[in-house]
């Protein structure tokens, strides 16, 4: 039997996380972001991606990019079979070899799509020497597989970025949306409308998915649900274990308990 999904930690590799998932049509998203780079390949079938202003149809052989904050789902299409594998590594890691994030949502380059397969049977495999070293060599080489295309700077919206960032300092806190008019100076009306057109989600979508990226860095220090629950921000256990579900397809639980593959 297919196995539908399964993380991947390693104390060994403390800046990279992985998912395997068989079955992708048990494993579905709402709209969410990471704190991370994440990058992957459809090893099977094909589904609908969402990454900020882009929906795209992707098929196997296809790798996707997500930079961190970005909004993006990834969801089958009419109830087909689709399988991929997840990579999300941690921007600290990634800065110390002078990485650039990408512009590209995705790609169709054989290439790559074979060196991401084989960078996570080397993740995998705790015998592979110098797995580390082995990664660090992909992204320097990433660049050059996607093509070295240069996106266009955004231009950003200062208020709305405001908004963003106190959401993101007070997360853990019992904000409200008074709050965060006031921290940015827009209007409640224009807040909501602009923040989602510019984020993807509304201002409480946005602190909603960044308690669950809060509650998902606790849970893999190892820390117990109900403890996260409550220094997230969330009402109680009941209310992680919805948001977390919906957002990562995943029960607390079957993340907290991750192991090497």
């Amino acid at each position: 039997m297919i196995e539908v999904s399964r993380f991947w930690r390693d104390p060994a590799l403390p800046f990279v996380e992985a998912r395997r998932v068989g079955d992708g049509r048990q494993v579905c998203y709402a709209a969410h972001s990471h704190e991370s780079f994440s990058i992957g390949v459809i090893t099977g079938g094909r589904s609908t991606y969402l990454c900020g202003e882009q929906r795209i149809e992707v098929t196997a052989g296809t790798t996707v990019l997500m930079n961190p904050g970005v909004v993006h789902a990834c969801n089958p299409i009419a109830g087909e079979p689709w399988s991929y594998l997840m990579m999300f590594v941690d921007m600290p890691w990634l800065q110390t070899l002078g990485f650039a994030l990408p512009p590209q949502a995705c790609s169709t380059s054989p290439v790559l799509y074979r060196c991401l397969l084989q960078a996570f049977a080397d993740l995998f495999d705790a015998s592979v020497p110098d797995r580390e070293g082995r990664l660090a060599k992909l992204f320097a080489a990433l660049p050059a597989l996607l093509g070295g295309t240069a996106g266009a700077q955004d231009q950003g919206h200062p208020r709305l970025d405001a908004a963003a960032a106190f959401i993101r300092a007070h997360r853990s806190d019992p904000l409200s949306l008074e709050d965060i008019c006031a921290a940015c100076g827009l209007s409640r009306s224009y807040l909501i409308r602009a923040f989602r057109q510019r984020f993807g989600l509304t201002p409480h979508g946005y602190l909603l998915d960044q308690r669950v990226q809060l509650a998902r860095a606790q849970l893999r220090q190892g820390l117990a649900i109900a403890e996260v629950a409550q220094a997230a921000g969330f009402a109680d256990q009941a209310h992680l274990q919805r948001a977390f579900k919906q957002h990562l397809a995943a029960t607390p639980g079957h993340y907290r308990t991750a192991a090497k593959c």
